[in-house]
């Protein structure tokens, strides 16, 4: 086991690899670059029939360079430490810290490797190795790495990771009526690699950092239940917090559905206020007609004359009443009894 510490200051129980694993996926990999210099050669030798000899000089420099170098350091950046003969052997190069490698690194321990182990024929890189208790040799010395057994979880058994993230059923109800508004992504993030890589770190370690985790998200979330171990509280949170986010990006993709559905079929309407869309269309609507012209528009209108004003003094309305032609008899009111007519009253 190795004594690597990640930046959180947790020891990690890793399985370091040892000299004869290292060498065989070296020599491994010295195999396929043979086989990369052979092809190379091949191409080489078409192309400096029709170049210059500088030219064929300068490609095959090139050509050397890119496969002791270019070799080992792209592929241990593209797939997080690994050549073709660590695929092989389940070997993987992580830093001292436990992280990924990066370009850096690899680039050093390959740029390391064409002296201590082409140049010196692998004597400086096993001599090295002896002095160190992790077993690196010059290029791990000076890039910061550590070649270590690449675990792979058994077939049909899921990671004790994945196992440590799903919610503890006694919890489940109560963690669906959590808060989790105020719960910041650095603490949350930081519950959840602690709980894919518990099963990696020793148990006191394990313990403290759980319960360290835990006080910290209690700041934030509601307190557990009594006799809730720190791992399945923060278990419990994450797995909600999991399963919310989720939820809404689920929700979010509908309604993006919903809005391409209604702009397609209604695009008039696919921005309105209200609705679906992210701009408003205006409908144009035909403006009303107008009404039509009164029939005495056009020719003069009628005059109107006020009136008659009644003489100072009298307070009853003349009688317009047109006199009885002469020789006839004047007409009986029904109104009034004796057919004086009618008069207002006074």
């Amino acid at each position: 086991m190795s004594d690597l510490v990640i930046g959180e200051g947790v020891a990690l129980d890793l399985r370091l690899a040892k000299l004869p694993s290292r060498a065989l996926a070296r020599a491994l990999d010295v195999l396929v670059q043979v086989g990369l210099v052979g092809v190379l050669a091949m191409v080489l030798g078409l192309v400096a029939a029709e170049a210059d000899e500088a030219v064929a000089a300068g490609l095959a420099i090139v050509m050397m360079v890119a496969v002791l170098v270019g070799y080992p350091a792209l592929l241990e950046t593209t797939t997080r430490g690994r050549t073709l003969g660590k695929m092989a052997l389940g070997l993987r190069v992580v830093r001292a810290d436990g992280g990924p490698v990066k370009f850096r690194h690899a680039l050093v321990r390959a740029l390391a490797g064409v002296f201590d182990i082409y140049l010196t024929a692998g004597v400086l890189a096993v001599v090295t190795s002896f002095c160190s208790v992790q077993g690196r040799r010059t290029g791990d010395w000076l890039a910061g790495t550590v070649v270590v057994r690449d675990r792979a979880p058994d077939a049909g058994v899921a990671p004790a990771g994945m196992a440590a993230l799903a919610m503890p059923y006694p919890l489940l109800g109560w963690a669906q009526g959590l808060d989790l508004s105020a719960l910041p992504d650095d603490v949350a993030l930081g519950a959840r690699q602690y709980l894919t890589r518990m099963h990696e770190m020793r148990p006191d370690v394990a313990a403290r950092m759980g319960y360290e985790l835990a006080t910290e998200v209690v700041r934030y979330v509601a307190v557990p239940p009594a006799g809730t171990p720190p791992w399945a509280y923060l278990a419990a949170v994450t797995a909600e917090r999991r399963v919310r986010q989720m939820r809404a990006a689920e929700e979010e993709r509908r309604a993006a559905w919903q809005r391409a559905q209604a702009q397609a079929q209604y695009p008039a309407y696919a921005g309105a206020p209200g609705g679906v869309g992210n701009a408003y269309t205006p409908v144009t609507r035909p403006a009303p007609a107008a009404p039509p012209a009164p029939a005495w528009q056009g020719s003069a209108e009628p005059e109107l004359r006020p009136l008659p004003v009644p003489p100072a003094g009298q307070g009853q309305v003349p009688d317009r009443t047109p006199a009885p032609e002469t020789g006839s008899a004047a007409p009986e009111s029904i109104d009034a009894p004796g057919g004086e007519g009618f008069k207002p009253p006074q």
